[in-house]
């Protein structure tokens, strides 16, 4: 070789790390930029930049996965709703016990913050409830339940219908109880109704409200969850943005089922409906569980490429980051308002019956051409 060849750069495509140092009033959106270069902070930019830079641009559609006990620490109130109304979440998947306890800021109930040191035999004996370093008396937990009890006992309840519309319209009756004692944008089921957004609960019997919905039961209540909508409600809405060249994106904040339900509608329009489709477009987890355990759930976008449920063309967008919620929520949050603009509301609940029967149209259409070749490899059999 010349001595004045060159030799290969296999670094010039990285950048140099070298971070200025962080300052008085620096934003936490320059923050991010600035010095989250490495690590588990690297791959929150990362997340972040995901989601303002691909997930929202061109009016895309984000669905958002609820796991862990996020709203009893506030997190509802402080980052859901603001991300809601700024038109940055189009639908949700929650545990139902995120909406249970969002009902707390919804009502105006006093939630504390304590210690996780706490002697919980005192605190049993005193009616305190303790979720690690949250606290609040019993009576919240008998005043939220006689509070759905009451709703559900209205006249519109007393059929079956979706957890989107049993979300909606108990959404309705926190709004109506927030104008009465002067709250505004404290709860996420009230912000969801107001914005149109449609709530599904993946495991509608596993939680209290779930609970209170049984026990009525009891007294002929004929309110009953119809999952069988709420998954091709679900499916439905990731169709209507895919077959209108929209993205498809998941914001997955924890895992468990919510994660699950929210990946599983590719799936669902390809393998059950038979309906040609590539996967999500975008994936943005935080999450501290790990994959070699089996508690990752649903896996890493790349062995979620293998079930259809994400794009490989778009598996490099991909980003998991192994972050604490509690933490990445708000850093995301401030970050996504600081660096985005506002988009207009999809209002996806006000059209969830024309967005349901558009899939069903198609998967109607895939069924007959299906059912025509079967009948002609039929035929041809000795």
């Amino acid at each position: 070789m010349s001595k004045t060849a060159r030799r290969p750069r296999p670094l010039a495509a990285y950048p140099r790390l070298n971070p200025p140092a962080v300052r008085r009033q620096l934003s936490a959106a320059d923050l991010i930029d600035q010095t989250f270069l490495a690590y588990n902070a690297g791959r929150l930019r990362e997340a972040a930049r995901l989601f303002t830079g691909k997930m929202l641009p061109r009016d895309g559609f984000i669905g958002l996965s609820l796991t862990g006990a996020l709203t009893p620490a506030g997190l509802g109130k402080s980052c859901l709703v603001p991300l809601m109304q700024a038109g940055f979440i189009d639908w949700i998947v929650s545990t139902g016990a995120n909406l249970y306890h969002d009902l707390h800021y919804g009502l105006d109930m006093e939630l504390r913050a304590g210690s996780p040191f706490l002697d919980d035999v005192a605190l049993r004996r005193a009616g305190v409830i303790r979720i690690y370093d949250v606290l609040f008396d019993y009576n919240v937990l008998l005043d939220t339940d006689a509070f759905i009890r009451q709703v559900i006992q209205s006249p519109e309840f007393q059929r079956p219908m979706g957890t989107d519309e049993f979300h909606d319209r108990l959404g309705k009756y926190v709004c109506a109880r927030g104008r009465r004692l002067g709250l505004r944008d404290s709860s996420v089921l009230a912000t969801a109704h107001h914005c149109g957004i449609p709530v599904f609960t993946s495991s509608p019997g596993d939680s209290s409200i779930g609970m209170n919905v049984a026990a009525m039961a009891l007294r002929d209540s004929r309110l009953q969850f119809d999952v069988n909508r709420d998954v091709n409600q679900s499916a439905a809405i990731v169709y209507l943005a895919k077959s209108t060249g929209h993205t498809s994106s998941v914001f997955i904040l924890g895992g468990g089922s919510p994660k699950n339900f929210l990946l599983q509608t590719e799936p669902q329009i390809q393998e059950v409906m038979g309906i040609a489709e590539n996967g999500h477009d975008y994936f943005l987890q935080c999450t501290d569980a790990r994959p070699d355990t089996g508690g990752l759930s649903g896996a890493t976008p790349s062995e979620a490429v293998s079930w259809g449920k994400v794009d490989p063309d778009t598996l490099p967008d991909c980003v998991v980051a192994y972050v604490d919620s509690t933490i990445a929520l708000p850093l995301l949050t401030a970050y996504a308002l600081s660096r985005a603009k506002p988009r207009r509301l999809k209002r996806l609940y006000d059209r969830r019956d024309a967005i349901l029967e558009r899939v069903r149209a198609r998967y109607l259409a895939v069924g007959t051409v299906t059912k025509v070749r079967s009948s002609r490899s039929r035929a041809k059999l000795p």
